[in-house]
């Protein structure tokens, strides 16, 4: 499976935000929206990413004015990225090999979407999931004459 084909299941709703935003404004889309990142974009181009881990490391930097703090200070600049060739399975290792569970998804400069851990996880699922029905049909259309080798 393809990380384009993550993308086609999960959806490409995406969710940005200003670096000179405030980091409690980041934080208040990432709870109404029910997301674990948001994409920084500064002059029609990625900045990088926000994810709960550098929320939480700004929240513990910046003590009890956290909330002000600019989200270009907190969020991870230059993110690995993936590209939408880029076969699951070699997502998943990038993923684990370097601690992100958020990675935008880039064909060129365009920004596709971002893939997280979650949405590996679930087209795993839905992945065997497929495959077990096509074995389990398989199984129930097998012709008579074969099973009596």
């Amino acid at each position: 499976m393809l990380v384009s084909e993550i993308l086609a299941i999960k959806g490409k709703v995406l969710y940005t935000i200003a670096p000179e935003r405030p980091l409690g404004e980041a934080v208040e889309v990432m709870n109404e929206q029910d997301v674990g990142s948001v994409v920084v974009f500064s002059g029609g181009k990625m900045a990088g990413i926000l994810t709960f881990r550098e929320v939480l490391r700004a929240v513990q930097a910046g003590g009890s004015g956290w909330a002000e703090m600019p989200v270009g200070d907190a969020m991870l600049a230059e993110p690995l990225t993936a590209a939408p060739n880029m076969e699951m399975d070699e997502l998943r290792r990038l993923m684990i090999e370097q601690h992100q569970r958020y990675l935008p998804v880039m064909d060129g400069g365009t920004l596709m979407g971002v893939v997280s851990f979650h949405d590996v996880a679930k087209a795993v699922l839905e992945e065997q999931s497929f495959e077990n029905r096509m074995l389990k049909n398989y199984i129930r259309n097998w012709p008579e004459e074969a099973g009596e080798a």
